[in-house]
């Protein structure tokens, strides 16, 4: 067991998205200009939600959760990609590789489980608008975080320890712009029919599990919106949950395909373009969907930049 778990591959080289010299730096200018915009959006929702008192409700206190994340989320990948585009050694030590996997898959099981959480306040919101402060306390908001924190915690150790159990001692080249799961298995000297078995239980568990729960409280959504007799009140409603389908759709049909497929080898080429959905796309979407195009959120923005008064 001792010998099994031992590993002749000391790095691993990373081969990313690159194409040719030339292409390379436009490549390096579109990725690092979405991920300046990532950064940029995400950091000034947590500041608006932190500085206007208007804001401090469970529902963007949730958005202000979900914003942290995707800065770290895209933090743990898009830089090493970026340096990897402009320099000849794309290489990655075995150790990096492991935390860069865990901490990636901490973040994107903890999102995964954020997505359902949200789904749960707007049913409180909306189905049950009166007693909406009462259950919704911030005690309440802090343990649903603290839960998602733990499965992610939970998940991404499991996903991480059967990965990198497998004896590595041929191939170490990744056709990835990342240490992700299914591509680093591909390079494994050993049968990995368990390891899809147990990525598939364990995604079922991150993944399916979540997002039938949102499917479920959005079900029950729908059923009360039709039952609200104002016409303008309804195509509120519907905006506000369509906003949030659309994004746990882009976030959630890649996982599954990524995670949950018949075998680590059969995703090809696809698997690195499929991860910028969840990893980059995602990320940069969620403040545009969630909050630029809110009222409250555009006046705490002309309120931090002094134009408070003419906004009114």
């Amino acid at each position: 067991m001792q010998e099994l778990n031992q590993s002749s591959v000391t790095e691993f080289i990373l081969l990313g998205f690159i194409l040719s010299p030339r292409t390379n730096p436009l490549l390096f200018t579109f990725f690092l200009v979405f991920y300046l915009l990532i950064l940029v959006s995400n950091s000034l929702l947590i500041i608006l939600i932190h500085q206007d008192s208007r804001l401090h409700t469970p529902m963007y206190f949730f958005i202000s959760v979900l914003s942290m994340l995707d800065v770290c989320y895209t933090t743990t990948t898009v830089p090493q990609m970026l340096a990897h585009i402009l320099s000849e050694k794309r290489t990655i030590s075995f150790a990096r590789c492991v935390a860069q996997m865990y901490i990636f898959l901490l973040f994107g099981v903890t999102e995964s489980w954020l997505f359902s959480i949200m789904s749960v306040d707007r049913y409180m919101a909306i189905c049950h608008p009166l007693r909406y402060k009462v259950i919704m306390s911030r005690w309440v908001c802090l343990l649903m975080v603290s839960i998602c924190t733990a499965y992610g915690v939970l998940g991404s150790l499991c996903y991480t320890f059967f990965a990198m159990h497998l004896p590595y001692c041929g191939p170490n080249q990744i056709n990835h712009y990342f240490c992700e799961v299914p591509a680093v298995l591909k390079l494994a000297c050993a049968d990995t029919s368990l390891n899809d078995l147990v990525d598939f239980i364990i995604g079922f568990n991150v993944i399916v599990v979540p997002l039938s729960l949102v499917v479920l409280v959005y079900a029950n959504i729908f059923a009360t919106i039709m039952k609200i007799h104002s016409a303008q009140g309804r195509i509120k409603a519907f905006s506000t949950c369509a906003s949030h389908i659309t994004v746990v759709t882009m976030f959630a049909i890649p996982c599954i395909i990524m995670y949950m497929g018949p075998g680590s080898g059969s995703l090809s080429n696809n698997g690195k373009k499929m991860a910028l959905f969840y990893n980059i796309a995602t990320a940069f979407l969620n403040p545009i969907i969630y909050s630029l195009r809110n009222k409250d959120v555009k006046k705490a923005f002309f309120k931090l930049m002094g134009w408070g008064r003419a906004s009114e």
